[in-house]
């Protein structure tokens, strides 16, 4: 088996030093409407992206990542989803972009690796099809030139037996080389921004860890920007190059992976980390954050991490603490930030 030339699939990298960021967002906010209740998903949340970083959005399950993640794709239901601040991809203005427009987008210029790859992946079409038709679509070129890349991305993402499993159907693939079907899938239009939703959390342990290097070397190869979805913080520390911290619906805290991580100045990433054997020394327990995430249909005055939080007080429950700088590059949503009893 040859291995493939990486020119033929990707540019050079892109340095991280770029003036424009690829990607902003500001003041994102998503609601669910239905006649019962109106869920509020996300609320608020800004963060912009450099040409070829990684940014990890962190977090509970309900704290709105995944759809942060749909609203930035546009592919959240219409009539119920209701979105409303500023997005913009490269040059795409994705609020203002027709539906024609976003699916001649989606697969080039971004594209998103989900969960469960059996949920992307069409059982009834082999996998070298369906890479093919995604290359045809989108540039235009003939089908068995669609088939050519197709394996040289199988090989690319390190898929053992390539042209074996060009021919073979979703179901007849182990869930690690479905995982790498479909990251190949996603790469095959070298996009500029690859979205990752909590890719590797339906893998064991090896084959995750496997995933998540392979990962980083392509994105390192081809100059991508990602924005990588896990409530792990060790992937965090492995691929990120940033992070934004996630609850409610809000960025609590945001920052280069390794200051958040090994100093947190919210109270809820100090609870995430210490209950995480990734940010406990050998030998202490694990301490779990008390309570539950709020409802989204009916959040708490205030904070809404004031009823979990042991530093809360009434200015807490009462308002909605504003974004800080405490350091450079540092955001956090805190009015307990610098206080002595967080810092101690």
């Amino acid at each position: 088996m040859t291995t493939a030339s990486a020119p033929s699939i990707v540019p050079g990298p892109v340095a991280l030093a770029a003036v424009q960021p690829l990607v902003e967002v500001e003041n994102l906010s998503v609601k669910f409407v239905s006649r019962e209740a109106t869920v509020s998903a996300v609320n608020g949340v800004s963060f912009s992206i450099q040409p070829g970083e990684v940014l990890c959005i962190i977090g509970e399950s309900g704290s709105g990542k995944s759809v942060t993640m749909r609203a930035l794709m546009r592919l959240l239901p219409k009539g119920k989803a209701k979105i409303s601040g500023q997005m913009r991809v490269g040059d795409h203005d994705i609020m203002t972009l027709t539906d024609r427009e976003l699916t001649q987008i989606r697969g080039s210029t971004i594209s998103m690796i989900f969960q469960e790859p059996m949920t992307a992946l069409d059982p009834v079409y082999t996998i070298g099809h369906q890479i093919a038709e995604t290359v045809v679509k989108h540039e235009g070129c003939s089908y068995a030139d669609g088939l050519k890349r197709g394996l040289e991305l199988l090989e690319f993402v390190k898929v053992p037996s390539p042209e074996r499993r060009l021919k073979a159907y979703p179901h007849e693939l182990s869930g690690g080389l479905r995982q790498r079907a479909m990251i190949a899938m996603a790469l095959s239009c070298r996009p500029q921004l690859l979205l990752a939703d909590e890719p590797t959390t339906a893998l064991d342990a090896t084959v995750q860890i496997q995933v998540l290097v392979l990962l980083r070397k392509l994105q390192r190869d081809m100059g991508m920007s990602v924005i990588f979805v896990t409530h792990d913080l060790g992937v965090a520390a492995q691929i990120a190059d940033r992070v934004a911290v996630m609850y409610a619906g809000r960025v609590v805290e945001s920052g280069p992976v390794r200051d958040v991580l090994m100093n947190p100045q919210h109270p809820y990433t100090r609870g995430m980390l210490a209950s995480s054997v990734h940010g406990s020394a050998r030998g202490v327990d694990i301490e779990a954050i008390p309570g539950s995430p709020p409802d989204m249909r009916r959040l708490p005055p205030g904070c809404s991490f004031a009823p979990r939080c042991k530093f809360a007080d009434d200015a807490c429950r009462a308002a909605s603490p504003p974004e800080t700088s405490p350091a450079a590059d540092r955001t956090v949503c805190c009015f307990k930030v610098g206080s002595p009893a967080l810092s101690s």
